[in-house]
């Protein structure tokens, strides 16, 4: 079992990067992206990326790469895009790169893209396999939703799949949203629009979910307990590794007492 300190000491990293993002919502992003399914890939290429869309938290303002767009500005029929799917894909993901270029400096908000099976690692590879130079976001800049409530809820604050059993816990639209197998199909089937309205969607929910988190109106199955942060082993914990500062705490209150009675 987990340390409930190590367990406190996390909830408490999450509020303060939360609080951080709150004090600059102007200088937020909220990024997802859609790919080919990253399951049953023997040979091990990673996915070849589909759409990516990112949202200003503030101004709700949405800058979207896709292959289907990328396809239509380069003259592209839209029959022809397997075979120049590459080429498409090397383009969208060099206009991505410039626009992160210029917002280095903001907070970038994702919903578990943290490995090479996707994340940005995966766009990073992704983009160098293509020939490409990717720009690199430093760490502290990436908060992920997905982590974040975890960690400031618990394990077990909501059901699985997670981002869908919060939407429905909390009572958001699922319209145009596409779970993970679904955007596996409807890649396989080429529908690409498809799979860009799914992927505008999902940074929709992610804000939506960001915003409720932040104002406090969040509805997950957390206990008061979980919500708090309150664990009574925190204590017990806390007691066990500064025994010192409880040894004197505790003499202090006896002799309070004994004090006390006699004076």
């Amino acid at each position: 079992m987990s340390s409930e300190l190590k367990k406190l000491a996390k909830r408490n990293k999450a509020l303060k990067h939360l609080e951080e993002i709150s004090s600059k919502e102007e200088h937020v992003l909220i990024i997802h992206y859609s790919c080919e399914s990253f399951y049953d890939r023997p040979e091990g290429q990673t996915p070849r990326v589909t759409s990516i869309a990112v949202r200003n938290y503030a101004s709700g303002q949405t800058s979207s790469f896709s292959i289907h767009k990328v396809a239509e500005l380069k003259g592209v029929a839209f029959g022809d895009i397997d075979a120049e799917y590459d080429r498409l894909e090397k383009e969208m993901l060099k206009e991505f790169y410039q626009f992160m270029s210029q917002h280095k400096t903001y907070d970038w908000v994702h919903w578990n893209m943290r490995d090479i099976n996707y994340g940005f690692p995966a766009l990073e590879h992704r983009f160098k396999v293509l020939k490409g130079k990717p720009e690199e976001l430093d760490e502290s800049r990436k908060f992920d939703l997905a982590r974040a409530l975890v960690a400031i809820f618990g394990n077990k604050y909501i059901g699985h799949p997670r981002l869908v059993k919060l939407m429905e816990k909390n009572h958001i639209t699922a319209r145009d949203l596409l779970d993970g197998p679904g955007e596996a199909e409807a890649f396989e089937t080429k529908e690409f629009v498809k799979l860009h309205q799914s992927t505008l969607r999902k940074v929709d929910v992610l804000a939506n979910i960001l915003g409720r988190l932040i104002d406090g109106s969040i509805k997950t199955n957390a206990s008061w307990r979980d919500r708090h942060g309150v664990h009574p082993k925190i204590v017990l914990e806390f007691i066990a590794k500064h025994w010192v500062f409880a040894l004197v705490t505790g003499l202090v209150g006896v002799s309070s007492a004994v004090y006390g009675f006699f004076f």
